[in-house]
């Protein structure tokens, strides 16, 4: 294969990479992140220390790990209340309530 055949295979491969991922970027763009809402096991990413990515959080409502909800809904998204009674709510950060021990 000469440099010019892998220049343009290289080329395509590239740009269907790019076409790939404006597509799901486009199927995200009414979405947002919202932390401590997903089930264990159901979150789209960031679980925190001890959990790599997506579906790999160890607790119902996980306050480090989120998950994609329609824009404008994380904060109203109903939750069965804590322990203690105090109300859980969606957050577009990161919180310390619901980690694993």
């Amino acid at each position: 294969m000469d440099n010019s055949t892998k220049l343009l295979a290289a080329s395509v491969a590239a740009a269907l990479t790019l076409a790939g991922g404006a597509v799901q970027a486009e199927e995200h763009a009414d979405m947002e992140r919202c932390f401590g809402v997903s089930m264990a096991g159901e979150n789209d990413c960031a679980a925190g220390p001890g959990t790599t990515c997506a579906g790999t959080s160890t607790m119902d409502y996980q306050g480090n790990a989120w998950t994609l909800v329609p824009a404008g809904t994380c904060n109203s998204i109903e939750m069965p209340a804590m322990e203690d009674g105090t109300m859980r709510d969606g957050s577009y950060v990161s919180m310390n309530r619901d980690l694993p021990a």
